[in-house]
């Protein structure tokens, strides 16, 4: 019996469960050189996500906020786990450079962008790069070529013919490598010549005075907002949280907008368990075709009312839909009396 409930537990369904996660404190996460202190506190918010087995599959049947997701839902039913977990960390790092651009622009502080190399997001099975690249490596040089974007490495390899061979060399967990590619005709862009990989600029983001974001076990972009907030508080010696818990969550562009994210509600649930005072949602668009493809879409405010009001909270909703917002709301407040 013990043996039969102990494989239970590691057989796994085509699910995945999704639940409250946890309300971190950011200026444990965010660290500008020679920042600020402050009174409150900002909190990113995180969502749970793991592989669904019977036991948690059967407990989320009967809890609430825990949700039961098909996979495929969650990622492409041809995206593997690595390409999936290399693909959030891109997302990761993408919103960290979006909060920073932000925050120092906001702030009348200089940053700038070094480029890396050719960021290897996906590797297609059956084409020849599959035998030489892993997702999350980093492409630096083409038969000793160099390249200060992924346009011109595409246009390097679009002058190339099926057939033909390529010197590469790139960078996997800090050591350089090196490997020989035979192109081939890539249907996934339209029968062209190719390697066979999903490809972004991979940038570092330097900037004066210098910020470190850990986020070693955190993925997705969702923190934007919350990121940006901590930086220019950390960067401006006024302090924005006016003794206040802040916790919130929303994707952030480089121009400040806040964007759509999944989850909210649990994310609610999280930042309450943490007694936060104030908790910002994005106060997102619905288009006509989004309400034509799901008649019951609400904005994530809206889905953040009612969790408030479901689980009885007093905590306060605030609607944002900028980063300018989110900091206009902050600079009135009253400073609040511990």
């Amino acid at each position: 019996m013990v043996i039969l409930l102990l494989a239970l537990s590691f057989f796994r369904l085509p699910f995945y469960i999704e639940k409250p996660g946890m309300a971190h404190e950011l200026d444990s996460i965010v660290q500008v050189q020679g920042g600020y202190p402050e009174k409150g506190k900002l909190m990113l918010t995180t969502v749970q996500l793991g592989k669904a087995n019977i036991y948690n599959y059967l407990l989320a049947k009967v809890k609430k906020y825990d949700d039961i997701v098909p996979v495929d839902e969650v990622k492409d039913q041809n995206q593997t786990d690595e390409e999936y977990n290399v693909y959030q960390l891109y997302l990761m790092e993408s919103s960290k450079h979006n909060a920073i651009q932000i925050a120092y622009k906001k702030a009348n502080k200089p940053y700038h962008f070094v480029y890396k190399g050719v960021y290897v997001l996906d590797v297609y099975p059956k084409m020849p790069a599959a035998k030489v690249f892993q997702p999350g490596d980093r492409i630096v040089k083409v038969d000793n070529h160099t390249f200060s974007s992924s346009d011109q490495f595409i246009q390097y390899i679009a002058k190339k013919r099926v057939g033909d061979v390529v010197q590469v060399g790139y960078v996997r967990n800090n050591e350089e490598k090196t490997g020989r590619i035979r192109l081939a005709t890539f249907k996934a862009s339209g029968g062209k010549v190719g390697m066979g990989i999903g490809l972004v600029d991979d940038r570092e983001l330097i900037s004066k005075p210098k910020v470190t974001l850990k986020t070693d076990s955190i993925g997705g972009p969702s923190a934007g907002l919350m990121f940006s907030l901590e930086i220019y508080n950390q960067l401006t010696k006024q302090d924005i949280t006016r003794g206040y818990s802040i916790a919130g969550t929303g994707t952030i562009d480089p121009d400040g907008k806040v964007g759509r994210i999944g989850g909210i509600d649990k994310k609610v649930v999280a930042a309450d368990k943490e007694k936060a005072d104030i908790f910002f949602a994005p106060d997102d668009e619905i288009t006509p075709e989004m309400k034509k493809a799901m008649p019951n879409i609400k904005t994530n405010y809206q889905e953040a009312l009612l969790a408030a009001k479901d689980i009885g909270t007093k905590m306060k909703i605030v609607p944002v839909k900028s980063f300018d917002d989110a900091l206009t709301y902050l600079q009135k407040l009253p400073q609040k009396n511990r």
